[in-house]
């Protein structure tokens, strides 16, 4: 007689999570969380801290490979939580972030970060393009992204505008917000919806130029160096917490032309990586400062 085989279950595949912890600086919080993380069979893949010696902040992202649910982790590390006050993020490594992109008429932003996204190094998802002018529908349509013209101008249209920010993120469920060269003001009511998930790129290395035509402000004071400045926003116009900065040396040989095409050059890389590093659950917002954990 032959003898039963035993049933066999098929394990878990292992999911690599990124986990965020903010909370007041106390003595045992990395052996607590990393404890806890062991409970669930947890391998810790990359692991870095900080502590704000100006608000006693404490600061950690972990990298860490389990074949334990999302929900399991969470309730392995829930006492953890509510014994240090730990404000967290849990999420899968790669996850694409749902972002909606708000643009004017430049390009250059805009067209990276499609390209980026259409060749796998920029872990975002873009639904919906929002612009106050039309000149964006064409590399919209090229990509495949649904496209809104909405003008900013006359008599409650930036309003309108606002509002359908707003209705786009809960149709999208829309995580990130990046203005791509939008040149408008947000208003302070949306600035404070978004605190935290909105970054701007802004055409100096701030405080610098500010304008619609930083370049010839640029060239007319002779500067010997010009950049890029990713930030947050908020209702303090281009002072927002700082992601990201780029800056390239330049002399009085260049024209108003070429600092132009290598000002937006340094905007695109500067936008990209503020972008991916938010994606990346790298950012970590320190009062005003940032916190990169690169």
């Amino acid at each position: 007689m032959s003898s039963p085989i035993a049933a066999t279950s098929t394990p878990s595949p292992a999911v690599e999570y990124v986990l965020t912890f903010v909370c007041e600086d106390r003595p045992g919080i990395v052996h607590a969380v990393t404890g806890a993380i062991v409970e669930v069979g947890g391998n810790i893949t990359e692991s870095r801290q900080f502590e704000s010696g100006t608000t006693h902040r404490f600061y950690m992202r972990l990298q860490l490979v389990t074949t334990a649910t999302a929900e399991e982790v969470t309730a392995a590390l829930s006492p953890v939580i509510e014994r240090f006050g730990i404000e967290h993020h849990l999420d899968v490594v790669g996850r694409p972030l749902r972002t909606i992109v708000l643009g004017s008429t430049a390009k250059h932003c805009v067209n990276d970060l499609l390209f980026q996204i259409d060749a796998g190094h920029l872990p975002i998802e873009v639904p919906l393009i929002l612009a106050n002018h039309p000149t964006l529908e064409p590399l919209a349509a090229f990509h495949g992204i649904d496209f809104e013209h909405l003008p900013t101008k006359g008599e409650g249209a930036k309003e309108a505008f606002e509002n359908r920010v707003r209705e786009a993120i809960e149709e999208h469920d829309i995580e990130l917000v990046v203005l791509a060269r939008y040149m408008q003001i947000i208003s302070p009511e949306l600035c404070a919806e978004l605190a935290g998930r909105c970054i701007n790129i802004h055409h100096s290395f701030l405080p610098g130029f500010k304008g619609a035509n930083p370049y010839r402000q640029a060239y007319a004071r002779g500067v010997k160096q010009i950049g890029a400045t990713a930030h947050f926003v908020t209702s303090d116009l281009d002072e927002g917490p700082i992601i990201e900065q780029d800056v390239i040396r330049v002399d009085h040989t260049r024209s108003p032309q070429e600092l132009m095409a290598i000002g937006q050059d340094a905007e695109v890389r500067t936008l990209r990586q503020a972008v991916t590093w938010f994606a990346q659950s790298r950012v970590l917002l320190d009062s005003t400062r940032t916190v990169i954990f690169r």
